[in-house]
């Protein structure tokens, strides 16, 4: 049995991803390694926090990991917040204070194109893989729907005409931009000798 850290505390993350993964695979939270500090994440970009995340785990804790990073990249405001997304309002990190913060910064902009983006960087016998996953759609003028989190309420599909937080859970994981990065970590970790 390979043991695979994922570096999140979220237990229906690692409940969702471990039934997609070979039954070789265990996969083992923040908390089974013993790790409660607040890992660093101080890169300028989603894939830099993703590979330091993951190169953390290894370097403090000798495991094998994946990390990911995630962050809302707007046309019109020149990609912001990207990532910055969680504490685009202060770091209070408020999602309702960051999608007011959005909204209002788009006020002026008739362009209203964005897309969410997740990479997955997975530290894995000595190498890290990159995983992205990508979502287009735009930002509507109010929030709408209660499901989800983060910007999901102000967020709708390209294609579609909910916005993430009116969507069913399974839809929303085809389509959405940590789905599509997920699915391609599995397809890997199906398709590797570990």
């Amino acid at each position: 049995m390979t043991k695979l850290v994922f570096a999140t505390n979220n237990l229906n993350k690692i409940k969702e991803v471990q039934a997609l993964l070979p039954s070789n695979i265990k996969l083992l939270s923040l908390k089974d390694i013993g790790c409660f500090e607040d890992i660093p994440e101080t890169q300028s970009t989603i894939e830099g926090n993703a590979r330091q995340k993951s190169d953390y785990i290894k370097a403090n804790y000798n495991y094998d990991c994946f990390a990911d990073d995630t962050g809302l990249e707007v046309e019109a405001l020149s990609g912001a917040p990207g990532v910055f997304s969680a504490r685009y309002a202060g770091d209070h990190r408020n999602d309702g204070d960051n999608m007011d913060k959005l909204l209002l910064n788009l006020n002026q902009h008739e362009n209203r194109k964005a897309q969410f983006k997740t990479v997955i960087a997975l530290h894995l016998n000595n190498q890290t893989h990159i995983f992205t996953g990508i979502c287009k759609g735009e930002i509507i003028n109010n929030k709408l729907g209660s499901k989800g989190f983060g910007y999901d309420p102000v967020f709708k599909p390209k294609g579609y005409d909910q916005t993430f937080a009116q969507m069913d859970l399974g839809t929303k994981n085809k389509i959405s931009h940590r789905g599509k990065a997920i699915s391609q970590l599995i397809t890997f970790l199906n398709t590797t000798t570990i």
